[in-house]
């Protein structure tokens, strides 16, 4: 969904969720957070940042919500506030990196601040404890008295020194402070409110006395803001039972950061009526544990490092009986010194002993014996489940209540119908502890493993996939295009919504539909097979899965009702109609699952019931019998709600399961949403039982995983596992030939694999599965997905003339032209496959490998490389140039300097990436992040007429932080391309992809092979800045019959330059014949001297050199491919673009032009 973190969008882009119950502890201050550097700026960002000045919401580098240091190391700041709700949270740094919320808590919820009339509101943030407070919602107080200075204050008595800040943190009413600085002595306190003696608080009136007896003697300063009481002394405890800080591991081991010798208990009740005060927890019943002195065993220390330091508390033989009736109601343990006072009382999460216990490999969700099914839900805690069927969708329609049986070994309630139940619909009564309401709930929800449904997934519909009217006419006996290796595949991301709702030739209820794509004769799909002819191979479609966002009906559905194209080009008009109706219109990325396992019903003709599933399977069977094989991106790291809400599934059926939690038993949310937990056992089989539907009943080729690093290692290579057991005997698909890929993003609570080796680029080499190379991909357009503003202008890269074409912002600089070279070398070993072991000189004369430095070489193999330049997230190729490019270049200059970029990714070793429209230099109208900015701002125009530049500034929501950069650049006429730019670039894309097609050295298949055949001239310390000029020689095994070597050349320069080498005199070197035929006049210009050894390339080109090979009259194939078309899954043999060798130049020319003038015909 989005490059290197899901902050990448509109930050923090949380999704509405239903509130939690206050906490009820109360932690001293002191050595309790979890220490960063100091840092140099905190701010407030939030949506009250317009309110302070700020440009939009949510800007963490806004310099007017930025707090200040004061001596006492507590950030302040004051803000004049209108009256209404926000949010905020506190950032460190300018940026989204580090951050903290609610509880102060990393990465935490945002804090909502109800502000009833127009007043002053000061924030406070300590980054000792990482508490951010503010005057509205929390009581500001220190601790003052004759101690102050021996803690750093200036003076004592001094309530504007808030070293002895007392705080809050758990919402419980009792702030604290605890410290070891005060030296032996006697003392007196008191209790200051707001910084001044306005409001103070001791006893009687008085100061409270204490005394320090030794050096480093801790002391606790306690105010009870319920009652105003004061205590100095040791830490006070009220237990909280709506955090979960202890950890229930397996059968008899609980985790609990308490100290050994502490009397630890366990307390349940299945009524859910607990509670804790200082006096223990009340209600319930309760078991002792016993402090096991062999520590955590390795065992549970491998499966849960974060805890392996935790004290770990056992129980006894005789009371494992009562386990499973514990785990159906209100669990918690408390912790007490010898006198029975209260050290922490609190929840317990629970999906340690949940696998433990309950880990089930059979089939859930329906199943069909015949005519009959059967619903299984596994969902042990629940302490009943009724099963509820409805005679159809309508939502006034009363179910019929039947109960279903308790497996009380797995944990799995069943209930089996009758053939009459077919294409009904159900739901479930769910009776469970839900953690976040403290109560027995009783949840109403769908099945987690709904294969069909109602209108917006209100209900689950009883279905077999395996039932004739759902498959289309030839399905069974489906011809998959062939595949042969991941090097030989072409990736075309696309939006299932644009690819056609600007089709004028697909039917109007088709259009923004799965049917689209069966519209062969369509712009779109003509467009398609004009790529497919001359090497795409696969089309990858964002989330297909049922989404939460979407209104499924087009009766709710809003919609535009101006015409928006009166606007200026850089008008805030178009966005702001765009925002009027955004959340409630037909357009989202649909990264918000709802349901995982049934198709989106809003890109279906009918959203109630099975067309979702016809129609599908019909868009995949159309684009494979179109010779292009289908990726479906997959999102398993988030759900979009959990709890209560409205569309939470999983977190209704076994509560604090199935996400992953924080040391608060609060849900992560590092990802955008509720972070699923791939690490619990049930979890990771819901993700692979998921995946096995999606490749075996949906025929799906191949997978894109979503933030794949916030899941395991094990967990993908899992999944890789279980898909290749499908075979084309027993599955209709060989699932060897479904390729994995994904984000291999390192961030968040399982950043540096803090809980489990993770799916990041780093770890997944060696494995076969793809990683998105964002290495490449900056190094070749500058910058990062983070910049914003003027920063997108500063940082040019390769392409877009960094030292060599210098915009306003820059000047040529020595350090430019270091950074230039810097990049290029990151360039040549992602041309390289972005092997670790590639050997080169880089620009300083040393021999290094791609590891080194940045380590931007990771993989071992070159398939384990997603070479792209752009996706969905962030400013399209074109947008980001538009930033970096001088002002005053040419339209012509734009499209070259666009098309220097495609080149790069698409004869880069691994496997090319592009985004639907990059051909045809798509903009989005500069909009970073338009995963909800409506069909006007995501336009895809197949017709060729528009690339979607200049419709308006972008939407405020994402990228209003750069409006001040953008609007000079959308107004600017002269920078905007028509239609002959926009048959340029598609004709060098095609150029491009022919050329890579055309032989099988620019698809090489192993590391082994890279590094023995790829090598790099024009390196070292003599370079010629901004030229690579890349070398594959076709090695022992001959692989490609018809020529001897490449020689690429990419001169992103402005100047045509030279390269010359007395090793090249005599050689045989001759441009590409698909080149030498180009539509590009100047790369006609690109020569090869014999005579002096010198190629010349012309300016912002590249050119593709080769030595043909002599003819050996031992191949008479005229494609150059392998002869063998039957590879064992049921493909069609043509087109073969999984050659061993090359691809005969004459067709390839003949292809090329077919494809031109199908292109020309399309708009005659």
């Amino acid at each position: 969904m989005n490059d290197n973190t899901r902050n990448d969008r509109a930050m923090p882009r949380w999704l509405m969720h239903s509130a939690r119950a206050l906490p009820m502890i109360a932690l001293a201050i002191g050595a309790q957070a979890d220490h960063t550097s100091d840092p140099s700026s905190v701010s407030i960002p939030g949506n009250l940042n317009p309110a302070m000045g700020c440009p939009g919401e949510w800007q963490p580098d806004c310099t007017d919500a930025a707090l200040d240091e004061d001596a006492d190391g507590i950030w302040r700041g004051s803000f004049t506030l209108p009256a209404g709700d926000y949010e905020y949270k506190a950032a460190i740094n300018g940026g989204w990196d580090e951050n903290y919320g609610a509880n102060a808590t990393s990465g935490g919820d945002n804090i909502p601040l109800g502000v009833p009339e127009e007043q002053d509101v000061r924030f406070y943030y300590s980054h000792e404890s990482h508490w951010v407070a503010d005057s509205v919602n929390d009581v500001i107080a220190a601790a003052v008295g004759d101690f102050q200075q021996a803690l750093g204050c200036e003076s004592n008595w001094a309530p504007d020194c808030m070293i002895a800040w007392v705080q809050d943190i758990n919402n419980t009413g009792i702030y604290q402070y605890t410290t070891t600085d005060i030296p032996p002595g006697n003392y007196e306190a008191k209790i200051a409110l707001n910084e001044t003696w306005d409001v103070s608080y001791g006893v009687d009136g008085g100061n409270v006395p204490f005394t320090v007896e030794a050096d480093g003697e801790e002391v606790t300063f306690t105010y009870n803001s319920l009652d105003n009481s004061v205590y100095v002394g040791d830490v006070i405890s009220a237990g909280d039972l709506s955090q979960s800080k202890a950890y229930w591991l397996n059968e008899n081991t609980i985790a609990f950061a308490v100290t050994p010798d502490a009397n630890v208990q366990l307390h349940f009740d299945p009524q859910a009526d607990m509670t804790s005060s200082p006096e223990g927890i009340s209600g319930g019943e309760a078991i002792t544990l016993t402090h096991d002195a062999n520590d955590m065993s390795d065992a549970l220390a491998e499966k849960f490092p974060h805890l392996a330091n935790y004290p770990v508390f056992t129980i006894a033989e005789a009371d494992l009986e009562q386990i499973g009736d514990i785990l159906k109601g209100q669990i918690a343990v408390s912790a007490s010194n010898e006198d029975g006072s209260l050290v922490d009382a609190t929840g317990v999460q629970i999906p340690g002993v949940l696998d433990d216990l309950y880990t089930y490999d059979g089939d859930l969700g329906p199943v069909y014996d015949g005519d009959v099914p059967s619903v299984h839900l596994w969902a042990p805690t629940a302490q009943n489940v009724t099963f509820l069927l409805y005679p159809d969708s309508h939502t006034d329609t009363a179910p019929t209540e039947l109960p279903m049986t308790f497996n009380a070994e797995t944990g799995v309630w069943s209930i089996t119908g009758d053939a009459n139940w077919d294409r009904q619909y159900y739901q479930f009564d769910v009776e469970v502890y839900v953690p976040q309401t403290g109560n027995i709930e009783t949840n109403r929800v769908t099945d987690p493993y709904t294969l069909s449904a109602s209108t917006n997934g209100q209900r689950s519909q009883l279905v077999n996939l395996d039932d004739d009217d759902l498959k289309p006419e030839g399905w069974d006996n489906l011809a998959k295009p062939t595949f042969t290796a991941p090097e030989d595949m072409v990736v075309y991301e696309v939006h299932v919504r644009d690819f056609s709702v600007s089709d004028s030739e697909v039917p109007e209820a088709y259009r923004g539909k799965f049917k689209a794509f069966t519209v062969s004769d369509s712009l779109g799909m003509t467009h398609l097979k004009s790529l497919q002819e001359v090497g795409l191979s696969h089309v990858h479609l964002l989330p297909v899965n049922d989404c939460a966002t979407i209104p499924e009906d087009p009766a709710d559905q809003l919609t535009l009702q101006d015409d928006l194209s009166q606007y200026a080009p850089d008008s805030t008009e178009q966005q702001a109609a765009v925002n009027a109706i955004r959340g409630s219109d037909a357009f989202n990325w649909c990264y918000d699952p709802h349901h995982f396992n049934t198709p989106e019903g809003s890109y279906a003709t009918d959203p109630d019931g099975v067309a979702r599933i016809l129609e599908f399977r019909e868009m995949v069977q159309a684009l494979n019998e179109a010779g292009l094989r289908v990726v479906v991106d997959v999102v398993y790291n988030h759900t979009s709600q959990s709890g209560l809400g409205d569309k939470s599934v999983l977190d209704k059926v076994v509560p604090g399961y199935y996400h992953r939690l924080n040391s608060s038993g609060n849900i992560e949310r590092s990802t955008c949403c509720e972070n699923t937990a791939s690490e619990h056992a049930m979890m990771e089989k819901f993700m692979v039982d998921s995946l096995m539907t999606w490749a075996e009943l949906y025929k799906v080729d191949s997978f894109r995983f979503d933030l794949m690093g916030h899941h395991s290692k094990a967990n993908i290579l899992k999944v890789k596992e279980q898909l290749a057991t499908l075979t084309e005997e027993d599955h209709g698909v060989n699932g060897e030939h479904i390729y994995l890929y994904g984000e291999g993003w390192n961030f968040g609570e399982v950043a540096d694999n803090a809980r489990f080796e993770q799916a990041t680029q780093i770890n997944m080499a060696g494995t076969g599965v793809g990683t998105f190379n964002d290495r490449f991909r900056d190094a070749v357009r500058g910058g990062s997905p983070f910049d914003s503003d003027v920063n997108h202008v500063i940082n040019q890269s390769f392409i877009n003339g960094l030292y060599y074409d210098p915009n306003a912002e820059n000047d040529g600089s020595a350090d430019e032209l270091e950074w230039l070279l810097t990049s290029t070398d990151r360039i040549r070993i992602g041309l390289a496959g972005s092997l670790k072991d590639f050997a080169f000189i880089d620009w300083q004369g040393n021999e290094v490998t791609g590891d080194y430095g940045a380590a931007v070489g990771y993989t071992l193999d070159p398939q384990e490389s997603i070479n792209y330049i752009e996706k969905h997230d962030n400013e399209t190729l074109f947008d980001i140039n538009q930033y970096k490019i001088p002002l005053d270049r040419t339209p012509e200059d734009r499209v070259r300097v666009h098309n220097m970029g495609t080149s790069l990714a698409l004869l880069a070793q691994g496997v090319p990436f592009v985004q639907a429209g990059q051909e045809l230099m798509r903009s989005k109208s500069m909009d970073r992040d338009s995963y909800d900015s409506g069909d006007w701002f995501n336009l895809l125009d197949y017709s060729y007429q528009q690339n979607g530049w200049g419709r308006g500034l972008p939407p405020a929501h994402s990228t209003e932080a750069s409006w001040d950069t953008i609007q000079p650049r959308l107004a600017d006429e002269t920078l905007a391309v028509d239609e002959a730019h926009i048959l340029s670039s598609l004709a060098h894309f095609k150029e491009m992809l022919a050329i890579r097609h055309s032989s099988k050295l620019f698809r090489l298949e192993t590391g082994a092979a890279i590094n023995e055949q790829v090598s790099f001239h024009n390196t070292g310390t003599e370079q010629k800045p901004a030229l690579v000029a890349m070398h594959i020689a076709d090695g022992s095994e001959d692989l490609d019959p018809e020529r001897d070597a490449v020689m690429v050349f990419f001169n992103a320069h402005v100047d045509a330059q030279t390269l010359s080498s007395e090793d090249w005199t005599e050689a045989g070197w001759e441009l590409h014949p698909l080149q030498q035929a180009s539509n590009d006049e100047t790369v006609k210009g690109a020569t090869f001297d014999a005579d002096t050894g010198t190629f010349t390339v012309p300016a912002r080109t590249t050119a593709v050199f080769q030595i043909a090979q002599a003819d050996t009259g031992d191949d008479d194939d005229t494609d150059g491919g392998n002869d063998d078309d039957t590879d064992g899954d049921n493909e069609s043999p043509e087109p073969d673009r999984g050659s061993s060798g090359s691809a005969n130049s004459g067709l390839l020319l003949m292809l090329l032009a077919l494809a031109g003038i199908r292109l020309v015909s399309r708009r005659s």
